[in-house]
């Protein structure tokens, strides 16, 4: 496992940006939302604010609280604290009206295999008591973009169409607000991008989504506004742009020092705060990595932070690998948060694979 990353701050915290307000009412609103499991408290007291006919993401590593925060406003899990309004209703107190207006696609969702795309749409419309839902097959695997599956059975569908027919399932009560929870996790690139284009689809027809999402590239093309939890908080809600912006750099710079160099008994790595001190930067992040140390400053002159870092690298004698520069991301903000990097939270280790929840991002090597 990776050691926990290192953080110093060249400035202070702008402080988190606060929900709410805009041109469109709150369809959910959300005050003082808790769930204690024993001892662990998952959600902690949050506050949040959803418009109608936005996309509102929830961003977070695992364990963030993501998950437990949605099946609270589903009504598949009861609060110790705290009150939750879905379009009006008391969604404590009058969950079954709630699931009424709501549609939900679930992390993991399991499908009759030997049914067709159409016969599972009919019988869920059957389940909801929508009218005449056969009428509603064609419009509803057109806006998923599944037309031409309608006689295909789910067990001959691939994951990404089998995503996109259970979002057709979560809007065949024509809710007002559907969820998504991770919906694209275990996809690949092309099918989780088809899947982005069904989920704007949604959003277009009219219906509010919200959605979780470990994905940072996701969150940033999807949503209209996001709110970033860890350990049971929110610790900042604004559009993608504000949140980016509020970190008042333009890029992030990163390198990478061989373990035998950060290790040589005769060269004194430089420490956290001399990296810091280097010109435009705002935050150095420097965190263990298989085979070295990863060091990650954030700044706001790129240039600048280049010609320091190489200089600093040259009086210590450290070679810098993978040297890059990226623009400013939701990583960004996660990282200047947090205090961690939101790699390392995303990793996981088994049976000696280690592999690495990341977006894509555009990078220019140096």
């Amino acid at each position: 496992m990776a050691s926990p990353a290192t953080t110093v701050s060249a400035t202070s915290d702008p402080g988190a940006a606060t929900p709410g307000g805009g041109p469109h009412p709150p369809i959910i609103e959300i005050r003082g939302l808790t769930k204690r499991y024993k001892d662990f408290i998952a959600v902690d007291g949050i506050d949040l604010e959803v418009r109608a006919g936005e996309i509102f993401g929830i961003l977070g590593p695992n364990g963030a609280g993501k998950t437990t925060t949605l099946e609270m406003i589903e009504g598949l899990r009861t609060p110790d604290a705290g009150s939750i309004t879905v379009a009006g209703l008391d969604a404590i107190a009058r969950s079954e009206q709630v699931r009424k207006v709501i549609g939900v696609q679930l992390q993991s969702t399991s499908l009759f295999p030997y049914l067709s795309a159409a016969e599972l749409v009919e019988l869920f419309g059957h389940m909801y008591g929508t009218p005449n839902p056969k009428a509603r097959v064609p419009d509803l695997l057109g806006l998923v973009g599944l037309e031409g599956k309608a006689n295909a059975r789910v067990e001959e569908m691939s994951g990404g169409q089998q995503q996109r027919l259970s979002i057709a399932l979560a809007l065949v009560n024509q809710p007002k607000v559907t969820f998504l929870d991770e919906p694209t996790t275990g996809l690949d690139p092309h099918a989780r991008r088809s899947l982005w284009e069904t989920i704007l689809g949604v959003r277009d027809a009219g219906t509010t989504v919200v959605l979780t999402t470990h994905y940072m590239e996701e969150a940033e093309v999807l949503c209209d506004r996001i709110a970033i939890m860890d350990g049971g908080h929110v610790i900042a809600c604004d559009t993608p742009a504000g949140l980016i912006r509020a970190l008042g750099q333009e890029a992030a710079v990163s390198a990478f020092i061989e373990d035998r160099e950060v290790r040589t008994e005769n060269r004194d790595v430089a420490p956290p705060e001399e990296f810091a001190a280097l010109a435009g930067v705002r935050a150095a992040t420097l965190s263990g990595e298989h085979g070295g140390m990863r060091v990650r400053l954030q700044t706001a002159d790129t240039q600048a932070t280049l010609i320091g870092l190489l200089e600093l690298a040259r009086d210590r004698g450290l070679t810098l690998g993978d040297l890059s520069s990226t623009r400013a991301t939701l990583e960004d903000v996660f990282i200047q948060r947090t205090g961690r990097t939101y790699v390392s939270e995303e990793r996981s280790e088994d049976r000696g694979v280690r592999t690495e929840k990341r977006g894509r991002r555009r990078r220019r090597r140096t």
